[in-house]
């Protein structure tokens, strides 16, 4: 009774060790089919110090790419030179899709046009995965100044003088660049004043020391909320999710002044297709996430994803292309 036991008790085991069995040897012909990829941990550059909006966003997106991906995505922080230094990392780095770049308006676009050297070519150093999320930026004043709209800020330019004058955060920031687009749109002239980052600028433009400030909507809100601030439009595509009775520059007649702040994902020029496609696969899988989704917001950017790489890799350029003419007149130059 007991031997008959045990052997029944073996025959029951038996499909399952087989069904094991099989699932081993039929592992490595299934990473074959899929390349592999990744088998070991990748690395994500982040070329901004820890505890901004691109550090957030990219820990958040790339704790649910690790999950899916199978493997740990190591963050790692290269701040300096606008971004420049971190994207240097990644532009020289093995093109084999283990190394990725949290790219963005500030660290790729402006930083490219504006600095007197870059060590690579941005339009072909990096090969685009796919857009993570836009954060608006809102064109806002001084309550002091007569003006609601576009055409009414317009008006009050051109009429100032001396002329009027709009804070930035730094030179050749995007915020310096947002405001000489407003200027040449707009067809005025006004000053450009710099600060060591957007807290003093903020600071200065709420006591009534510089009357316009373009910048992401995160920070402003509280100080629009308030009534410290009047915006007067959101500089981007859409409306924005945090502030939909907002009108965008567009609907204003200015479609011309696009400034919203991209966060996306980036490998080194040349890295494979079938890679990019699996990693833009995943990067769109967080971002459908409800949760993601929100937090994201509450960290005032919206979920934007791209369609494609090659969709991606469109927005890119044309983005470049939007700025570059702006950043010539202006004669915006970082030596």
């Amino acid at each position: 009774m007991q031997e008959g036991s045990g052997i029944a008790t073996h025959s029951a085991g038996a499909p399952k060790r087989r069904a094991l069995l099989l699932a081993a040897l039929a592992a490595p012909a299934l990473a074959r089919a899929q390349g592999g990829f990744p088998d070991r941990p990748l690395r994500l550059v982040i070329p901004w110090p820890p505890g901004g909006t691109n550090d957030i966003i990219g820990r958040l997106v790339t704790e649910g790419m690790a999950a899916r991906l199978g493997q740990p995505i190591v963050i790692e922080n290269r701040g300096g030179a606008g971004g420049m230094l971190g994207s240097e990392v990644v532009a020289k780095a093995p093109a084999d899709g283990y190394t990725l770049l949290l790219g963005g308006s500030g660290s790729l676009t402006i930083t490219s046009l504006v600095q007197a050297r870059v060590p690579y070519d941005v339009a072909t150093a990096f090969a685009p995965i796919g857009m993570m999320a836009q954060g608006p930026n809102v064109i806002t004043v001084h309550p002091s100044v007569p003006a609601t709209t576009l055409k009414e800020l317009q008006a009050v330019a051109k009429a100032a003088k001396p002329p009027m004058s709009y804070a930035s955060p730094g030179v050749g920031s995007t915020g310096h660049a947002a405001g000489a687009m407003i200027a040449q749109a707009l067809e005025v002239e006004m000053d450009h004043i710099p600060y060591r980052g957007t807290g003093p600028a903020l600071n200065d433009v709420i006591a009534g020391r510089v009357p316009v400030f373009t910048n992401a909507l995160a920070p402003l809100q509280p100080h629009i909320q308030s009534g410290a601030l009047r915006p007067l439009a959101i500089a981007g595509r859409r409306r924005s999710q945090a502030m939909p009775e907002l009108p965008t520059t567009a609907e204003q007649g200015f479609p011309q002044i696009e400034a919203s702040t991209w966060f996306a994902l980036l490998a080194p020029g040349g890295t494979p297709p079938d890679r990019i496609a699996r990693l833009h696969a995943v990067l769109n899988e967080v971002l459908a996430e409800p949760e993601v989704r929100r937090r994201l917001l509450d960290g005032g950017a919206e979920v934007e994803p791209s369609e494609s790489p090659e969709a991606f890799a469109r927005y890119f350029a044309e983005d470049r292309s939007r700025w570059a003419p702006v950043v010539r007149a202006a004669g915006m130059r970082v030596e």
